[in-house]
């Protein structure tokens, strides 16, 4: 006679044991998706999470650096990438990238839903917009008080005397932050009057780092008073404690967006779109707004604790194809003035 606790038994270890192996089949065939980005590495885990429990046949592959880097990483690749999506980059340097035929146009799902300005005006778009990452200046009010320094209020008063040797902000060649500060400055003003506001400007200047976020890390620990990063990183900083004061300059400043791209020829096309369309869901922008305060989607954003809460009407009219065709151009021309105070490159 049959024991029927045997057989019951027997039939739970043979489920357990067909859903083990099915789970170890999705494991093994899992799609690694390579994916370049320039997003600040301690937010990359939980998109990263957040999209595989989603798609667990997917596993991203991040490879991360500094958008400067990134960006010439990629155009000297060019069709040798191992890239299958570009994900977190600058939309100024996705266009050169669009201008050099490396991207694949494709529409999202849900893309018509974003802010026009958050997408490639080509139907289907070549690069779509995630969220703006915004100029600013963060002021650490410790150093200050130590060497009797004004807060300042504008781009101009950091180029005053009182603040010599206390100022850094980051080296546009390797910066996506350091390119958006300069190309700003000069559609606010010029050519003329730019290039003459940075040459007073490197006369403050302690050192220009690698790193967009770099400099409000540096100016958060007191290494310098100043530091001209963007307002994600000191809004950051500052509700961990830091004593950092979060300014955006009165005359206006600079921003870019955060956009993805599908590489062309990608090996894993399919996965790639499965991310992009991801990539532009709701939550996925709600996501977005934890840290940043303009995102794509509109009715998404919430306020975002210490912004400047001005911050956004002070975002000037951008042109991201005008910087993108001038960027190798200004590049020579500021390495060739300043590029002498830049930290080495490790």
């Amino acid at each position: 006679m049959s024991n029927p606790v045997i057989k019951r038994t027997g039939r739970i270890l043979g489920g357990l044991i067909a859903g083990s192996m099915l789970l170890g089949n999705i494991a093994q065939a899992a799609t690694n998706l390579v994916v370049y980005t320039a997003v600040e590495p301690e937010e990359l885990n939980g998109f990263a999470r957040a999209f595989e429990a989603e798609n667990p046949d997917i596993k991203i592959k991040w490879v991360r650096d500094s958008t400067g880097i990134i960006t010439a990483k990629l155009l000297a690749e060019k069709t040798n990438t191992q890239a299958d999506i570009i994900w977190g980059l600058a939309a100024t340097s996705l266009l050169m990238m669009k201008n050099a035929g490396m991207l694949q146009p494709y529409a999202p799902k849900g893309v018509e839903k974003l802010d026009p300005k958050f997408r490639d005006s080509d139907n289907p778009p070549a690069w779509v917009g995630q969220r703006a990452w915004i100029a600013s200046v963060c002021f650490n009010t410790v150093e200050a008080k130590k060497n009797n320094l004004p807060m300042p209020k504008t781009w101009k008063d950091l180029t005053k005397p009182v603040y010599k040797g206390h100022v850094v902000m980051p080296n546009p060649a390797s910066s996506g932050t350091g390119f958006l500060d300069v190309s700003s400055w000069i559609q606010m003003w010029g050519e003329e009057e730019a290039w003459k506001f940075m040459d007073a400007l490197h006369e403050n200047i302690g050192v220009y780092t690698h790193s967009g976020s770099k400099p409000c890390k540096m100016a958060a620990k007191g290494e310098f008073a100043v530091g001209i990063s963007f307002a994600y990183k000191g809004a950051q900083l500052k509700s961990k404690g830091a004593p950092v004061e979060v300014i955006a300059p009165a005359e206006g400043v600079g921003w870019d967006m955060e956009s993805f791209a599908i590489v062309k020829g990608a090996k894993n096309m399919e996965a790639a779109k499965r991310f992009a369309d991801w990539s532009v869901k709701p939550e996925t922008n709600k996501l977005y707004n934890e840290a940043y305060a303009v995102v794509a989607m509109p009715g998404i954003a919430k306020p975002v604790k210490n912004f400047p809460a001005n911050i956004e009407k002070l975002m000037i009219d951008n042109d991201f194809a005008w910087a993108a065709a001038n960027r190798e151009r200004i590049l020579k021309e500021w390495q060739k003035r300043y590029g002498s105070k830049s930290q080495p490159k490790k």
